[in-house]
């Protein structure tokens, strides 16, 4: 007999249900509420051709799927993957998209590991790029060659938070019939829905607020067509990318409370960032909810209940050598790689996430070297303030 819970209609449920319930039933055997990690390279076969839907690891496990399950629902679409990490989720968008001699049309301000994939890997194929100022969608236009195959988005930008403009820019892709995807990362699906405005493919770390806890790496592509989605599972199997079973469990778990973390962390770098802005020692704050944001109207349309995540961008008075001492001298924020999770993380972008883009290209983009991006964390807002003021002075 169909479980009762496999009933479950979700669509019109709210991003806490859907992050909590979508591709969640109790365990047949056992009743456990929680998804069992499925820890096995294999699975015994009642005949030949006869399988109960997973034959090896490589190619699927049965507790990636809910976690595969469980994004697709939130993000209401029909299908997702889940990578080992990040760029394994990007590489194999890339080399689903793009054959040896096409051309991609990138944003400028991206992770540095995207470009350091595309100059240094993908440039043996022949395989190009145009980096280009995406915030004003014109510049997208103009960059469309003949060979040019995927355009590619991220927004808000990393470490910049410059924002582009999904829909309009999702207008130009298919005006040309061009694939649109969007690095979604440092919002998540709570916070902002780029299938809404047009987008064809999403792709997320899951590393980042998706995770949450600083407990796994991994990635996910997202999208509504089946095409994509056939290509990417079949490059993932060969390849050997797909999301370990004991990740993908953790995932599950820290995606229930996602909508509750990710407004928080919003909340927290608002109050900071307000702090910052009027610290004399500060020069400049950059942060999509503050009103001194270039792109604050585009910010307050595009991103979902006013919360703009819990990135912020900052250059302190003095340069280079000041913001090193304020990374080395904080304490409640640790200096390491990543974001998005409950304790806050401060990073120097030249030399760390973003060491690989040249540093002429650095600079045209605003990754100076003083430019400090801290990702706010869960913890009580006052005292990440006290922190940031003890280094600052």
């Amino acid at each position: 007999m169909k479980s009762r819970y496999a009933q479950k209609d979700l669509t019109a449920a709210g991003t806490a249900t859907k992050s909590i319930h979508c591709g969640i039933t109790p365990d047949p055997v056992t009743g456990s509420i929680l998804t069992p990690i499925y820890q096995t390279a294999t699975y015994a076969q009642e005949q030949v051709g006869v399988d109960k839907g997973h034959t090896y690891s490589r190619a699927s496990n049965p507790t990636v799927s809910v976690l595969e399950k469980k994004l697709a629902g939130i993000e209401g679409v029909e299908y997702a993957l889940c990578f080992a990490t990040g760029m394994a989720a990007t590489t194999t968008l890339l080399l689903s998209i793009l054959r040896a001699g096409e051309h991609i049309v990138c944003s400028d301000v991206v992770y540095g590991g995207t470009v350091r994939l595309i100059e240094q890997v993908l440039d043996r194929f022949d395989i190009t790029a145009s980096y280009v100022d995406a915030s004003n969608p014109e510049n997208i236009s103009q960059a469309i060659k003949d060979n040019t195959r995927l355009i590619f988005i991220e927004t808000p930008a990393n470490p910049t938070l410059k924002l582009n403009d999904i829909k309009k820019i999702a207008a130009i892709a298919h005006k040309h019939k061009l694939p649109l995807a969007v690095d979604n990362t440092f919002l998540s699906p709570i916070l902002q829905k780029p299938f809404d405005l047009g987008a064809d493919i999403v792709i997320y770390s899951t590393t980042k607020y998706i995770d949450g806890h600083n407990a796994t790496v991994g990635g996910a592509l997202l999208t509504k067509n089946q095409d994509y989605h056939a290509s990417f599972d079949f490059n993932r199997k060969t390849l050997g990318s797909i999301q370990s079973p004991f990740d993908a469990w953790l995932i599950i778990q820290g995606l229930k409370t996602l909508d509750l973390r990710i407004k928080k962390h919003s909340e927290n770098a608002l109050i900071i960032a307000k702090f910052l802005e009027e610290h004399h020692k500060v020069a400049k704050v950059i942060y999509p909810g503050l009103k001194s944001f270039p792109q604050y109207k585009l910010a307050q349309r595009q991103h979902l209940g006013s919360c703009h995540g819990g990135i912020i961008a900052f250059e302190v008075v003095g340069g280079y050598k000041k913001a090193i001492k304020v990374m080395n001298s904080v304490l409640l924020s640790t200096l390491a790689e990543s974001l998005g999770a409950v304790e806050s993380l401060i990073t120097h972008p030249a030399s760390m996430t973003h060491g690989p883009i040249p540093k002429k290209q650095r600079n045209k983009i605003g990754i100076t070297d003083g430019l400090i991006r801290l990702s706010v964390g869960l913890e009580n807002p006052e005292d990440i303030i006290a922190d940031l003021n003890a280094a600052l002075n």
